[in-house]
Order: structure tokens, then sequence, then C-alpha cells
């Protein structure tokens, strides 16, 4: 019989164990503690881990919640650098766990709020914002930018103004801003471990601040508890 042992033939699918199901399962309750999944989320995550044949089955389980992303690297490397959601193929070498984009792939972003304030969704991708603001602030999304490895400088020049930021779970906060009479706020539940990304502060505030929150749906509030 021949053999294709060329480059470009698809690595051969691995199956699953006991211990790799346990561990996805694990991840899976770890995540429902943190209030990440809901219960009919959770209930169809467990019976796929539970029915898995193959790793690649188990990673899109785990692929969004950042308390599973260690695991999801070791499966990516036992299947070849398999990326959840798509098809086998051979890879080099390890392959760490991609954001949704690029980090510099998208233009820079550019905002001006004076008395006043929009909504600012940052799209996957973006590296650089900035803004400017007098009186007047803006409510700025970072949840689709963000991502394993994944760096993005906001920097605001605000007077009597200030900005509401919002950021999903595991993003490091790094707060490199000059602040005459003002200062920010960087709210405890919004400070992660650095494994969903780094978010990077700069600029210069006048009687002026940011507040820096965990994304609504994240907080413990929204799960009808207190923060």
């Amino acid at each position: 019989m021949v053999t294709d042992d060329s480059p470009h033939s698809p690595a051969p699918r691995i199956r699953a164990s006991d211990k790799d199901r346990d561990a996805v399962l694990g991840v899976i309750t770890d995540a429902v503690s943190n209030g990440r999944l809901d219960p009919d989320e959770t209930a169809e995550r467990q019976d796929e881990a539970i029915s898995a044949k193959y790793l690649d089955e188990l990673m899109p389980l785990i692929h969004d919640l950042p308390e599973g992303h260690d695991l999801y690297r070791s499966l990516q490397r036992q299947t070849g650098g398999t990326t959840a959601g798509t098809s086998l193929a051979r890879s080099d070498g390890p392959t760490s766990l991609a954001p949704m984009a690029e980090p510099g792939t998208a233009e820079p972003m550019n905002s001006v709020a004076i008395m006043s304030g929009r909504e600012l969704d940052v799209p996957a991708g973006t590296a650089e914002v900035t803004t400017y603001s007098l009186m007047g602030g803006d409510n700025i999304d970072l949840c689709d930018v963000m991502g394993p490895g994944v760096a993005v400088s906001l920097t605001s020049y605000s007077m009597m103004a200030g900005h509401d930021i919002y950021v999903p779970p595991g993003v490091r906060i790094r707060d490199d801003t000059i602040n005459i009479m003002a200062g920010n706020e960087i709210r405890g539940s919004a400070k992660g471990d650095g494994s969903n990304g780094t978010l990077i502060l700069k600029g210069v505030s006048f009687m002026a601040g940011h507040d820096v929150h965990l994304a609504k749906g994240y907080r413990a509030k929204d799960q009808g508890q207190l923060e």
C-alpha cells in the first residue's frame, strides 16, 4: 500500500483519553464557577466532552475560556497545530492560541469627544487607539480586540473628562498615564493575569480620569450577585 508522507499530508487525528476528557470537564467547571457559561451552555459542552472521541473535538469546547488556555495549547501541540473549528493541518511546531486577528492588521482608531461621547467598539486587529476628550468621554469596548499575546495601546488626552473602558476577563492593565489633579480607576474585577492580552493606558489627563471595568455579562453582578 502506498502512503503519502509529503509535507502537505493531513496530520492523523489523535484519539482522546479519559484523562483528556476529564481535563476539559475541569475547565468547564472552573468557567461555570467564574460565571462564564449559562446552564444550557454548560450542559451542552459537558455532553460533547464526554462523547468526544478525538482531541480536535475537545478544543472548540474550551478555546473561548481563559481557564482553558494552557490545556488548549497542549491539545494544539498534540494535534500538530490544529485550531478549533478548522480542518487538521500539519505544523512545523507548536502553535499558540491565536486572537481573533493579528495585532496591527486593523487601522489605528481615533476619537474626539467634546462635551459628548459615543459607543466605541474596537475591532479585532487594532493595536492603537487615540482619543481626545474635553468635558466628555466615550464608552470603549475592547472585548473583540483582546486575546492571548495581544497588546493594545490606548492613548488619551483628556481635560475634565474621562472614558469608561470595558475589557474581557484575563486582561492585564498597565497604567502609564500622566495625571494632573486626576487619576484612573481600575476595578478589581477587571484586573487580569495577562492570559487574554495587555491593555496599556497612555496619555495625559487634567482634572479627569478613566474607569476600567469588566465588560457586562462577565461581571458578578450581572449574574445576580454583587460585584
